[in-house]
């Protein structure tokens, strides 16, 4: 079962006594050449687990940063059969490292969803985040998901009160997603002392790990957001690196990795600093 690299990873974490990084990025962006050597490079800059957005063109909770990334990853032509596929040849090289695949739920009904499920298991694709698709409406999903062996990872937010938190927990799988603000991506930043409580309500609720994202775009944030969360998620601010390369007409892999690598040493070392 693919859903076991996670479940080993965030073991490994605990055992380390930190949390994870968690790194966000768009398939295809800016080009599928360049987003393969990107994922490829992500494990080895600092990335714990990787988030893998497949393009949509109505991301309805993304803020500008990752509306331009999908724009741009459908431009390079990566449907969600092309995201698979860039998948497969990450994982033809890494064995170990989580991957998720994140996205809204209209490709995967085109797909079909035991089409999908079995596809994204045979890819090497350990888990799945649908914005879009209420667990009153994921039965059908959860049972593809389940067949194949990969987690349905589902989200809460600051106005999940506790009898949805009991309904977003029911077959959820590998981790817990927490958006630490109202809105959309890339938009307000998290604040470790709203997130706290929050993260042991759903950690309680659902006996997962939760990962924290939404809001995370400097080092010392990630860094307050990993002494209260089991894992920190960033990703406008690495495809905000993209565009920067874009722009200045250079390479994106460097800037995306070596932001990955300021972000991941400072969850890393977040709860050493806080036992000294």
């Amino acid at each position: 079962m693919t859903t076991a690299r996670i479940d080993a990873r965030f073991a490994t974490l605990k055992a380390e006594g930190r949390a994870g990084f968690v790194a966000y990025v768009m398939a295809g962006d800016p080009s599928r050449d360049e987003a393969l050597e990107i994922l490829r490079g992500l494990p080895a800059a600092g990335a714990d687990l990787i988030e893998l957005g497949f393009p949509f063109s109505d991301p309805m909770a993304e803020g500008p940063p990752i509306q331009r990334a999908a724009q741009r990853g459908l431009a390079a032509g990566l449907t969600l059969k092309g995201t698979l596929d860039l998948a497969r040849d990450f994982r033809a090289g890494d064995v170990d490292t989580p991957l998720i695949l994140m996205g809204y739920l209209n490709p995967i009904e085109t797909h079909g969803y035991d089409a999908f499920a079995r596809d994204a298991a045979e890819a090497g694709v350990d888990g799945l985040i649908v914005v879009d698709c209420p667990p009153e409406e994921a039965d059908d999903l959860t049972d593809a998901l389940d067949a194949n062996g990969l987690s349905l990872i589902r989200l809460a937010t600051p106005t999940t009160d506790d009898e949805r938190l009991k309904v977003v927990a029911r077959r959820t799988s590998g981790f817990v997603y927490y958006v630490s603000v109202a809105g959309v991506t890339g938009v307000k930043e998290a604040q470790a002392g709203s997130v706290a409580p929050a993260v042991e309500r759903v950690r309680a609720a659902s006996g997962l790990p939760v990962a924290v994202g939404f809001g995370v775009k400097t080092p010392e944030r990630a860094a307050e957001i990993a002494r209260v969360a089991d894992a920190v998620v960033a990703g406008s601010v690495l495809v905000d690196e993209v565009a920067a390369a874009l722009a200045a007409g250079e390479p994106a892999a460097p800037r995306v990795l070596a932001t990955v690598k300021a972000l991941g040493d400072a969850v890393r070392g977040a709860r050493r600093v806080e036992k000294v």
